[in-house]
């Protein structure tokens, strides 16, 4: 393919491709970037210039662009088998994928069921709930529960346990009516409480829920310990806790949704380790292939497996993707998992952070900020602003626009910014993302 020259790619992108969320008249004034290649944990653009990818792009691409390892296997997989449907054939790399991640369970989560995105994932895993109910002989087990504030994606099942009105408001006649419980977010801590309490209140409230709705409710869905596009909402590991025995005591599946925060980024490489939990449905996508192909999956326990083993066909999961365990994209996604083993990344990881934590530290003492927080290999702080959210709103195209002229790839959600590099920042990407950070937010807060 003939590279397009760069004024072209721009302007034939805008007439042709409808880009994600984006409103496309914000393009008039604020070009696209026309990325021309990736490397380490830079983006590179086809007028010379880079950008540090401080958000691994979309929070999925966790050691770095053009991996040489992760080249390497998909390279390997490309001569061997690129696809093959899944129903009536298996392969290597998605048994394989499926055992490794299952170990990473202890066996608790036996059985993986594949997609291709985060969405997806979610979709799976209310309709398993309820059709597993069903089979149980509970069909009147047909209600979920969801978090204020709680984002797990924006096909029609996944936007109805989302409660982010900028999504969902336009879609609404569409939608299934959910229940809507308390986040537990530590920002919401009164005077003398800790996020713990917070917790415990968010759960009081969750039981209150459950007591009212008892055989009513099929899962509650909840990000683990952050809730990532509702602004990066951390909240204290005895929530899961506290959640874990009461879907245990009201017989509700608990459905953990770590697309965002698995696969290493809240620190342990499943979130809900960190509570010393399992749920019953785990859904991973995005870092899961390294940030190189679309993928998903829905982990489960057997229980819940054997509720669909029958003779009758209409007891089984009648859900499929065409892509269905990819082989390529499971062959990124072993390659992934083979270098958190073989550079024990989350060791790596844990003095990364700190490294960070501490550059951080000025733009933390700074008086125009709150809330600054860290788990894991994610930061997040948020901006005093004024109230309203036309505020928060030009705060952050105006972040973003800054940032790149600083080399920096930030994209705030609202008045929160927020941090999710890649896995392999060096001690003077740690500097420079630290110091630019700061400088970018003193700009845009000077404008204002």
């Amino acid at each position: 393919m003939t590279p397009l020259p760069p004024a072209d790619l721009v302007s034939r992108s805008l007439h042709s491709v409808w880009h994600p969320c984006t409103q496309m008249q914000h393009h008039e004034t604020t070009p696209l970037i026309a990325v021309s290649h990736g490397r380490g944990a830079w983006l590179h653009d086809t007028d010379g210039k880079r950008y540090l990818d401080a958000i691994s792009s979309w929070w999925v691409n966790l050691f770095g662009h053009a991996n040489p390892r992760i080249n390497a296997a998909l390279k390997d997989q490309l001569d061997r088998l690129e696809h093959a449907m899944l129903a009536g054939f298996t392969h290597e790399p998605v048994v394989a994928l499926s055992e490794q991640l299952s170990a990473l369970t202890g066996n608790v989560l036996g059985h993986c069921f594949y997609a291709s995105d985060g969405a997806s994932a979610v979709e799976i895993a209310l309709k398993m709930s309820f059709h597993a109910w069903r089979n149980a002989g509970q069909s009147e087990k047909q209600e979920f529960v969801c978090l204020q504030g709680a984002y797990h994606g924006e096909t029609i099942g996944a936007l109805a346990v989302t409660d982010v009105a900028l999504f969902r408001d336009a879609y609404g006649p569409l939608l299934r009516a959910v229940h809507v419980v308390p986040s537990p977010d530590a920002r919401l801590a009164g005077a003398g409480e800790s996020a713990a309490d917070v917790a415990h209140r968010a759960a009081d409230a969750l039981e209150l829920l459950f007591q009212q709705r008892e055989g009513k409710i099929a899962a509650l869905i909840v990000e683990p310990l952050v809730q990532c596009a509702t602004g990066m909402a951390m909240h204290d590991p005895v929530y899961l806790q506290r959640v874990r025995v009461l879907c245990d005591r009201y017989q509700v599946h608990l459905i953990a949704d770590e697309i965002a925060v698995g696969c290493g980024r809240t620190g342990t490489f499943f979130a809900c380790e960190q509570a010393a939990i399992w749920p019953d449905f785990l859904c991973l996508s995005k870092g899961i292939s390294g940030g190189y192909l679309p993928l998903s999956l829905v982990m489960t326990r057997s229980e819940i497996y054997q509720q669909f083993y029958d003779a009758d066909v209409r007891r089984g999961f009648l859900h499929s993707h065409s892509y269905t365990g990819n082989p390529l994209a499971c062959r990124a996604a072993l390659a992934t998992l083979a270098i958190f083993e073989q550079d024990q990344t989350l060791t790596a990881n844990r003095r990364l952070a700190a490294r960070l934590t501490a550059a951080l530290q000025p733009l933390k003492d700074d008086a125009r900020v709150r809330h600054f927080r860290q788990c894991g290999m994610i930061w997040a702080f948020d901006a005093v602003l004024e109230a309203d959210s036309a505020a928060a709103a030009g705060f952050s195209r105006r972040f973003f626009a800054e940032a790149l002229k600083q080399e920096l790839l930030l994209r705030p959600i609202g008045r929160t910014v927020y941090l999710m590099p890649p896995y392999i920042l060096d001690d003077a990407e740690v500097d420079l993302l630290a110091a630019r950070t700061h400088a970018v937010f003193s700009q845009v807060m000077e404008q204002d």
